[in-house]
Order: C-alpha cells, then sequence, then structure tokens
C-alpha cells in the first residue's frame, strides 16, 4: 500500500510543477499545445478547446507543451512563406513574426515567470504541505537551552549555561532543534565550532567528540525550549522548515563538491519512492507513516522546484539564463536569434540528462535490489 502511495505522491509533486507552467500560460494568454501527467505512451487523453491532456504510461514526470516553446510555431510560419515564392524569408529567418500567442512572442518577463513558475509552485506546495502538518503540534522546540548537564567537568568550566540560544554549527544558522540535529549529524566526525548568543553577547567554541566506556560523546547532555504552537509560531516554522529544504540541497551539494558525499548518493524516481516507502514502513503506525510520506513528498517539491531552477541547460534554470543571454546578445548585435539555436543547446542536454537518469536509475535498483 505504501509504494502505491509513494508513487501517487511523487505524481502529484509533477502535477504541481507543471500546473505552475500551465496556469502561468492561461495567465499571459499563451496558447498550451499539451498538458501531460507522466512520460512515453499516451494511456488517455482528452481533447480540450485548445489543450490536449493526456496521462502517460510512465507515472515519472510530465509536460506542459507551450506553442512557440522552442521556434516551432516560426518555422511553420516559415514554411508557409517559402511556399508563397518569396525566397528571401526561410527557416534561418528569425524576423519573421510568430504567433502573438505564442510563447516565444511574449516579452521577457513573462517567459521568465512561465519558466518559473512550476517551481515556485512546488516550493509554495510544500509549504503548505508542512503548515497543514504542523496545526495540532504541542509545540515547537527552540535553539535556547532548558538544561545543561556537563558529562565532562573534568575538561574545565563550562561553557554553554541554560538560557543560552546555540545560533550556528560550523557557520551554519540554526532556527530550531531540527537544524541542531541536522548539522551535529553533518559534521559528527569532525570538530564542531559552536556559536553561542548569551544575552547580547556572541561567542564560539569547538566541541570535539570524546570516547566515554567505548561509545563516542560531547561533553553536555542538552534540552531545549519549547514554544507554544500559537498562529504565528505555526506559520513562522513552516517558512523556516520550507527553507531548510532549500538549505539541505545546498548543503548536498557542497558535499559532492567536496567529496564528503558521492554522486552514487543521489537518487532517482526509483530511490526517491523506495524512501518514502521505507520512511512510511519504519512508521509506528498508519497515520504517522501517511504523515511521513507527506512530509516527505514536501521535501521532493521542494527539490523538484530548486534544482529545476538551477542553470543547467534543458532544465528551467538553463532556459532562463538562456533567455537573458538571448536578450543580450541581440542587444548588442543588434541581430535576433533564432529560437532553433536554444533549441539545439537543450536537446543536446537532454539527451545527456536523460542518460543520466538512467544511470541513476540502474544506480536505484541496484541499491533495492542488494536491499
Amino acid at each position: 500500500m505504501y509504494i502505491i502511495l509513494a508513487i501517487i505522491a511523487f505524481g502529484i509533486i509533477i502535477v504541481i510543477h507543471e500546473l505552475g507552467h500551465f496556469l502561468a500560460c492561461r495567465a499571459f494568454d499563451v496558447k498550451v499545445n499539451e498538458f501531460a501527467v507522466g512520460m512515453g505512451p499516451k494511456l488517455f487523453s482528452k481533447q480540450g478547446k485548445e489543450t490536449l491532456y493526456s496521462l502517460r504510461a510512465i507515472p515519472f514526470g510530465g509536460f506542459c507543451s507551450m506553442d512557440g516553446e522552442y521556434g516551432e510555431r516560426l518555422e511553420r510560419d516559415d514554411e508557409s512563406d517559402g511556399e508563397s515564392g518569396d525566397e528571401s524569408v526561410g527557416e534561418s529567418d528569425p524576423d519573421t513574426p510568430p504567433d502573438p500567442r505564442s510563447y516565444i512572442a511574449q516579452k521577457l518577463w513573462k517567459r521568465i515567470v512561465i519558466l518559473a513558475a512550476g517551481s515556485v509552485f512546488n516550493i509554495i506546495a510544500a509549504f503548505f504541505i508542512v503548515l497543514f502538518l504542523s496545526i495540532g503540534t504541542h509545540g515547537y522546540i527552540t535553539t535556547t537551552l532548558s538544561n545543561v548537564v556537563d558529562n565532562l567537568p573534568e575538561m574545565g568550566q563550562s561553557e554553554i549555561l541554560t538560557g543560552d540560544k546555540v545560533i550556528a554549527i560550523n557557520g551554519e544558522r540554526l532556527y530550531y532543534y531540527n537544524d541542531y540535529v541536522m548539522f551535529m549529524n553533518i559534521n559528527a566526525d569532525k570538530p564542531i565550532t559552536i556559536t553561542i548568543l548569551r544575552g547580547d553577547e556572541r561567542f564560539e567554541y569547538v566541541s570535539r567528540p570524546y570516547t566515554v566506556d567505548g561509545k563516542q560523546v560531547y561533553r553536555y547532555s542538552l534540552s531545549f525550549e519549547v514554544i507554544e504552537p500559537t498562529l504565528w509560531a505555526t506559520l513562522k516554522y513552516s517558512f523556516y522548515q520550507t527553507f531548510n529544504f532549500i538549505r539541505l540541497i545546498r548543503v548536498s551539494i557542497m558535499m559532492m563538491a567536496s567529496g564528503a558525499a558521492s554522486v552514487t548518493d543521489v537518487a532517482g524516481p526509483v530511490g526517491i519512492v523506495s524512501a518514502m516507502n521505507t520512511v512510511a514502513r519504519e512508521s509506528p503506525n498508519v497515520s504517522a507513516a501517511i504523515a511521513n510520506i507527506v512530509y516527505f513528498a514536501a521535501f521532493i517539491a521542494v527539490n523538484v522546484g530548486v534544482i529545476n531552477l538551477l542553470p543547467i541547460p534543458a532544465m528551467d534554470g538553463g532556459r532562463i539564463l538562456f533567455t537573458f543571454i538571448t536578450v543580450i546578445v541581440e542587444k548588442i548585435t543588434r541581430k535576433k536569434i533564432h529560437p532553433k539555436y536554444e533549441n539545439y543547446i537543450n536537446t543536446g542536454a537532454f539527451v545527456l540528462l536523460v542518460g543520466l537518469m538512467a544511470l541513476v536509475m540502474y544506480n536505484d535498483i541496484v541499491k533495492l535490489i542488494n536491499g
């Protein structure tokens, strides 16, 4: 049951992303040729007034196909002009006016909004998921210390006192206890610089793990204050938690760049669904399992949104970057760049991306087989 819920949850994330593009197109009166959920062969389709709505066989993915998205509308106009006997107008002529409702005909800011809308919808959806799951909670654990037990008093005078606020670990800002746990675990095998706020005084000290009775421990056993779950506190917590999802992506990329994490640790759709299923199966009861899947889905939604905004060809962020580059080049050269060149770059990048996804999927399947 949980694996089915995980697949549905992942599918909804993709639908939300594509819905963002679709609604932005609607807002700017840009024609959408097809709105598809899934990839591969069509299982079901229904023709709307001008948009084909389709459900496809592979549940991982989807797309919102806009008219003139890669200059194809422009090429149809070119071909029509060529047939009329005008030899000066052809596929390479970027001055042929596109359809006013095509994507390529829109102003720069509208194209950027359309491209970014999918990611924005993912992040907003994640915020509301966290907000929904936070309703009814008993409180939020802060980073202000309610109790400090010095496990190693022989190390000298205590640097941490009750009432202190732990505001950073190794330079990473802390907002809630979840942040404290996350960055303590990430830095568990190295010295940890803890930044403390005591009144108006701010200071740092380095905490190193010690071995006591064969176990690795830190000097202090800490307890943290809990605040009441008021409406403002709930909204604030939900906002910061969504922000932390984004920050964790940045931390993960930095860890891969430094060699602390491997590219093989990256999970594709199969790995994500498997992780959701594992989280659910390890939950104490069904309601907790469903809540954990939904929470995990919020994290994945932010991942999908942020990764799509990275300036990588074939991603929304890469297309936004290319849009800016095109405008700058056209301003300098005073010549229009045919959209087909962006199409060439995105097509090549998409082929590489598919290859990478295939490799990641293979790695996910091997992990599943090996348990």
